[in-house]
């Protein structure tokens, strides 16, 4: 039975959990402002010494999206609690692809993830190992180009720094890493994935043996299902990316991505 907190908030239930991973983008924020709720949130959770975890399919270093989150406004003393993909994906590469040549596929705004081996970098990407894939091109939007430019390059792995297929920065929405890494798929390319819904992010964010979790997030894709496959408790923030799909019938909603859902919420609010 899924349980309705947006009348009682959250606080009803928080004294139930050990650890909160909890999403940034759609929950904390929506990519121009802070939620004032879910800051409020943090707060009350600090207050009563809870560990949370801002878990985030961002493909960049912690450090950044640290920076950003004090850019909004957020203090050091919570936004230093983020883990990225982008991290996970960073150390992954650092250990498992090291003196390998990578080609880039996302926007020039992400390179500061690879600075440390910059040099591997190809211009070609069929001079390059591997693929390294962290969203779209600044200049090409449209996913039938990536169609075309991934197929002859489906005997490389990529690593896919960032699993969301969209995302909504304010009201418009744009694709993620992930709908390019679907599309290698497609096409019979192999693909190595970091960041919810898969496990080595939780487990490398922090140790979270023996303890009681839940999960908060607005993706039913990544947030809730990365939930399921960890048998954690999940809470479904409704006014996220899904906020434009028919909620009248959360049931079929939750029946159409495959998805178990302990509590909704319709923004992260005490």
């Amino acid at each position: 039975m899924t349980v309705n907190l947006s009348n009682i908030g959250l606080r009803e239930i928080a004294n139930n959990f050990d650890l909160f991973y909890i999403d940034i983008w759609g929950v904390l924020h929506n990519g121009i402002k802070l939620n004032q709720d879910a800051v409020n949130v943090l707060h009350e959770l600090d207050n009563l010494r809870k560990e949370y975890i801002l878990l985030t399919n961002a493909p960049r270093p912690n450090s950044d999206v640290i920076k950003f989150l004090e850019k909004l406004g957020l203090d050091y003393e919570k936004s230093s609690k983020v883990y990225t993909s982008g991290q996970g994906s960073l150390d992954y590469l650092s250990n498992e692809k090291k003196d390998l040549k990578f080609f880039h596929l996302g926007p020039e705004r992400d390179f500061n993830l690879f600075k440390n081996f910059k040099s591997l970098k190809q211009i070609k990407a069929e001079d390059a190992d591997y693929i390294i894939c962290t969203g779209l091109f600044d200049d090409y939007e449209n996913l039938d180009f990536y169609k075309n430019f991934l197929l002859d390059l489906k005997n490389k792995e990529m690593v896919c720094t960032n699993p969301d297929l969209i995302v909504d920065r304010g009201n418009i929405t744009e694709y993620c890493a992930g709908s390019l890494a679907k599309i290698f798929e497609d096409i019979g390319g192999k693909v190595k994935y970091f960041g919810k819904p898969y496990p080595l992010v939780y487990e490398k964010s922090t140790n979270n043996q023996n303890k009681s979790v839940l999960c908060i997030g607005d993706n039913l894709n990544t947030d809730i299902r990365g939930a399921n496959l960890q048998n954690f408790n999940s809470l479904f923030i409704l006014n996220g990316i899904h906020k434009k799909e028919n909620q009248n019938e959360l049931n079929k909603l939750f029946e159409k991505y495959q998805v178990d859902v302990n509590y909704i919420q319709e923004k992260l609010k005490w």
